[in-house]
């Protein structure tokens, strides 16, 4: 017996991004696909109730970020951390997209009564959840917000939420720009390209065809943050590159990545909401937008670098062969230590940073 028609699509979540797409009469720009994917309420993959963190996919995780791996990044962070909020003269901690609670757990660990109120940005109410099972201990600290308040003081952190931050996508064919967006098809969607004025920040050399993304999102983040934050510093450390990696002429392919079962696959029009899709990062544009928002520029240096100089090595040297072991991944070249970045801001005049002070890559943004 046949289905009816329209049964293949009877998934909430399509449903919900075909109704998009009849409103703006059948084409959306990946930017609102992607935020639909990832965040529409308890559907999308950050708001459903799917395990996403954990070290191996037996778990019925996705992928491991840096504080799941060892609980010394969260340590070494909060020296650096520390070292902010004395600077700043504050005592609060703001963190965007905290996940599990893991790194939030490390940080009020280590860093004690240096920290009077830890604030949770989340839009996940799922992950709140965990969240407040993992932060149990400090109940009395943690408040949990789902946006920016119009004043905030503190020290901001953020491992691994810009790269989740949608982004659109440009196509260049034939020497002309389209904007790439998506259209249904059968039980799915497919990609449909449209004429653009939109441009990458800087010129790609060459003729050939070329994909990539731009983050007016991220920027927009940052500004806001910059224009709320009205003491203290922020920190975020992701996977990405300075504008001229960026948009490199080879780098042709464009960044958008897709995480499921700790695997990974460059189609996100498939198993919509139950998969990450991430893009990496273009420090230089987030650079700019906190700079052009009155921020300044702590430093921006390799993950490795910066735990280095935070002091990772002694707490590695105290620490059994396993945990070495595992904390070695966060500052190998071919792990994360390179591909990781971090890059710091201040309110107000900087000063030398802890995780910065050597091998600040700035110069490069």
């Amino acid at each position: 017996m046949n289905e009816e028609p329209g049964a293949e699509r009877a998934n909430p979540l399509i449903r919900i991004i075909d109704a998009a797409l009849q409103r703006d009469g059948g084409w959306l720009p990946f930017d609102r696909f992607m935020a639909l994917a990832l965040y529409a309420p308890g559907l999308g993959y950050y708001a459903n109730a799917s395990r996403k963190f954990g070290h191996m996919p037996e778990s019925g995780s996705d992928f491991v970020t840096a504080p799941e791996l060892t609980p010394l990044f969260g340590r070494t962070l909060a020296l650096q951390l520390a070292e902010a909020l004395a600077h700043t003269g504050t005592d609060e901690i703001w963190e965007f997209g905290a996940g599990s609670g893991a790194l939030a757990a490390q940080l009020l660990g280590a860093l004690g009564e240096r920290v009077v109120r830890y604030r949770i940005v989340d839009l996940s109410g799922t992950l709140r959840e965990r969240q407040q099972q993992a932060l149990a201990p400090w109940a009395a600290k943690v408040e949990w917000l789902s946006e920016l308040p119009p004043r905030m003081r503190g020290v901001v952190v953020g491992n691994e939420v810009l790269d989740a931050m949608p982004v659109q996508l440009l196509a260049r064919r034939g020497g002309q720009w389209f904007e790439r967006g998506v259209v249904a098809q059968g039980a799915g969607f497919a990609w449909d390209d449209r004429p653009t004025a939109l441009r990458p920040p800087q010129e790609i050399a060459g003729a050939h065809d070329y994909l990539t993304e731009i983050h007016p999102q991220v920027r927009a983040f940052i500004a806001t943050l910059a224009e709320r934050l009205q003491q203290g510093a922020a920190f975020f450390i992701d996977y990405g590159f300075p504008e001229a990696e960026y948009y490199h002429p080879q780098r042709h392919m464009g960044t958008v990545m897709c995480h499921r079962g700790h695997r990974a696959d460059a189609d996100p029009l498939a198993d919509v909401g139950i998969k990450d899709i991430t893009a990496h990062v273009d420090f230089t544009g987030i650079a700019l937008a906190g700079q052009d928002a009155g921020l300044a520029v702590l430093g921006y240096t390799s993950q490795a670098r910066f735990l280095l100089n935070a002091g990772i090595l002694p707490m590695m040297e105290a620490a059994s062969l396993a945990e070495r072991t595992l904390a070695a991944r966060l500052i190998h070249e071919h792990e994360m230590g390179e591909l990781f970045k971090v890059i710091g801001f201040a309110v107000g005049e900087g000063w030398t940073a802890l995780g910065f002070a050597e091998g600040d890559r700035s110069h490069t943004l």
